[in-house]
């Protein structure tokens, strides 16, 4: 699969310096043909709220391989400046949004990404920190989601996946100079059990909102 970024202009310009928020997911990966992140991040990215109308919105779906991460979260920070990034990725074995609170600084050799490609070390930075925390109000967050109704929690834990390598990355982004302010990640279940595709984009606009007023605050 191929990566591809859509840019949404803001429908309303304000006096006010526009914020810019870049929303990520991930295409397909083995296991998981469908990846409802996909197309969930153009849908929160295309969204109307007034409270998203004044801030310039990139959509990026990465394909499922560490390559790709390392390569392309340079290349859109560096390229758009989010001041706030917002993360989806894919967890099947769950039914409910996970708010990640950290990352992990290790990565399994067991699964292959999307490549068919394996890491070559245990761990995404040598000799980094064990564990980096999330750079968003967590809490705030999750109020927000369970406020449209989906089922939602806070984790702990980002896996040892792709999920987990772009959200240390992303975390790591945000400490360089001219890095984005904010920064979260969000697990979201696969579709059925009650969740389809117009709840997920609730929930995803939910946070968005959330996560614009952290980096608004943050300024």
């Amino acid at each position: 699969m191929k990566s591809r970024t859509c840019l949404v202009f803001p429908t309303r310009v304000r006096s006010r310096m526009p914020l810019t928020l870049l929303i990520t997911g991930f295409g397909p990966f083995p296991g998981a043909p469908f990846n409802p992140t996909t197309a969930l991040v153009l849908r929160v990215a295309r969204r109307r709220r007034p409270a998203l109308a004044d801030a310039r919105r990139f959509a990026h779906v990465f394909p499922t391989s560490y390559a790709a991460v390392d390569r392309e979260l340079a290349e859109l920070v560096q390229r758009c400046r989010p001041d706030a990034v917002l993360m989806f990725g894919l967890a099947s074995r769950t039914c409910f949004l996970r708010i990640e609170t950290r990352a992990q600084n290790r990565v399994s050799s067991v699964y292959p990404d999307a490549d068919r490609q394996k890491p070559a070390t245990p761990w995404l930075t040598y000799r980094g920190p064990s564990t980096l925390a999330v750079r968003a109000p967590s809490a705030l967050l999750l109020q927000a989601a369970r406020a449209t109704g989906v089922p939602a929690k806070l984790s702990r834990d980002a896996g040892r996946y792709l999920c987990n390598a772009l959200f240390w990355r992303g975390l790591e982004a945000s400490t360089t100079k001219g890095g984005p302010r904010v920064v979260a990640f969000v697990h979201v279940p696969k579709l059925g059990r009650g969740i389809n595709l117009a709840t997920l984009t609730r929930a995803g606009e939910a946070i968005a909102v959330a996560i614009l007023a952290a980096a608004r605050r943050a300024r």
